[in-house]
């Protein structure tokens, strides 16, 4: 109805103005004159994109029809999400593998060709450096790392390898850095047919986290089944030169609209997905974030990745806190807000790490760390706003269900 509407504007366009300031003050340029540009910003400007600074670059946050639409948008047909900021890495040599697994906690050797997989680079203290996406291809490894952890990641791999050729005199690795390349997503569930209708065929045996080449439209490009909204989907690496041609043969169907970074972290929190600088630091690990799946079988027996002692040893041992979802009584819990205990308004047991109103359940939604013992599916916490508190009910996540695509069986610990 009418007054449900005004709510769930109000609170979408509450959300675009926090979003704007929590989640891209930790990541905001100093000076305008030192933002990137993606290939795409001038397609950006011509839709109505409003262009906030975000890692270094500068971004679409939304465009006129605002968050709320958007998001719903692509949780009912299609969204185009510009991801160029994001770093795309090959890492070639026949010791690829080798030098890779040393420094990420996935079973990267098991890895079919055209096969992809979520994992976390980690530090000797068992904290996550970054989240990231690998796939494998014949000759290569295909890596994406986060844009706000580029820098970073890249640093933290030349050094690694530095130590790794002087401990492997006659090993072979070696990382390229894809910077004439762009990236894309278009997720939702009407994604598949969109790239058939634009001339994409067989993509009805390709499941979710695999990945092959392909033409649309005549341009070579990489595409992968997966993305960050919960949504079916693909993320499609394109040559700069291109992006703009193939983003416009895309958004040629009614089906597509470009949606921008405040639809695509209130989809990511209904999907209950990560966000690196919020749920994943280099203090929090990968089993205290719930993400123990992306640690191999043969991974966990062997360790030999930096922080295996540690992570194994919480395997083995368990953790003090973890991750947790929440449904919230009342005004959106941000990040940093407070969680108490429900027995003792004085004692502050955790924090959220992101928060949102869900455009899908109509209902504020957060992530947060508890200690494991209050972190049992059910249990009843408090969050502090505003000097208020209220009720937050321990939730399974994803809040809203998953449609990933799996046209063969698949199991992440097979």
């Amino acid at each position: 109805n009418s007054s449900t509407r005004v709510l769930f504007v109000s609170a979408m366009r509450s959300s675009v103005i926090r979003f704007q300031s929590p989640l891209l003050r930790r990541f905001l340029s100093s000076s305008s004159t030192s933002l990137k540009r993606t290939a795409l910003y001038d397609l950006h400007v011509e839709k109505g994109g409003k262009m906030v600074p975000f890692c270094g670059w500068e971004m679409p946050v939304q465009y006129t029809d605002g968050v709320l639409n958007s998001h719903l948008h692509t949780r009912e047909l299609a969204g185009l999400f510009d991801v160029s900021h994001m770093g795309q890495l090959r890492i070639h040599g026949k010791d690829r593998v080798k030098f890779l697994e040393q420094l990420v906690v996935g079973d990267i050797e098991k890895l079919d060709v055209g096969m992809g997989t979520l994992s976390v680079f980690t530090n000797e203290q068992g904290g996550v450096i970054d989240d990231t996406i690998i796939n494998k291809h014949k000759d290569h490894l295909y890596v994406v790392i986060n844009a706000g952890c580029a820098d970073k990641d890249i640093a933290h791999l030349n050094e690694r390898l530095q130590k790794f050729q002087s401990e492997n005199p006659s090993s072979n690795v070696k990382i390229e850095i894809l910077t004439d390349r762009s990236l894309i997503a278009l997720q939702g569930p009407k994604a598949a047919e969109v790239l058939s209708k634009s001339g994409l065929e067989g993509l009805n045996t390709l499941p979710f986290m695999h990945g092959k080449p392909v033409k649309i439209k005549g341009v070579d490009c990489l595409i992968t089944r997966c993305g960050y909204t919960g949504e079916d989907g693909f993320e499609i690496s394109v040559p700069s030169d291109q992006v703009e041609n193939i983003a416009r043969e895309l958004l040629g169907h009614n089906e597509v609209k470009l949606v921008g970074l405040g639809a695509r972290d209130s989809l990511r929190l209904e999907a209950g997905l990560c966000l690196y600088g919020h749920e994943l630091n280099d203090s929090i690990s990968p089993v205290e974030a719930g993400l123990l799946w992306t640690i191999g079988k043969r991974r966990r027996e062997q360790g030999g990745f930096l922080g295996s002692e540690v992570i194994l040893r919480q395997i083995k041992e368990g953790v003090s806190r973890k991750r947790v979802g929440l449904i919230v009584s009342g005004t959106v819990a941000r990040d940093h807000t407070p969680i108490l205990d429900p027995h003792d308004t004085s004692k502050n047991i955790g924090e959220v790490t992101s928060g949102t109103y869900s455009p899908s359940l109509k209902k504020a939604i957060a992530i947060g760390y508890v200690p494991t013992n209050k972190s049992k599916l059910g249990s009843s916490v408090l969050v502090s706003v505003r000097d208020k508190t209220n009720e937050a009910i321990v939730t399974k996540m994803p809040f809203v269900p998953s449609s990933m695509f799996f046209s063969v069986p698949f199991s992440i610990l097979d």
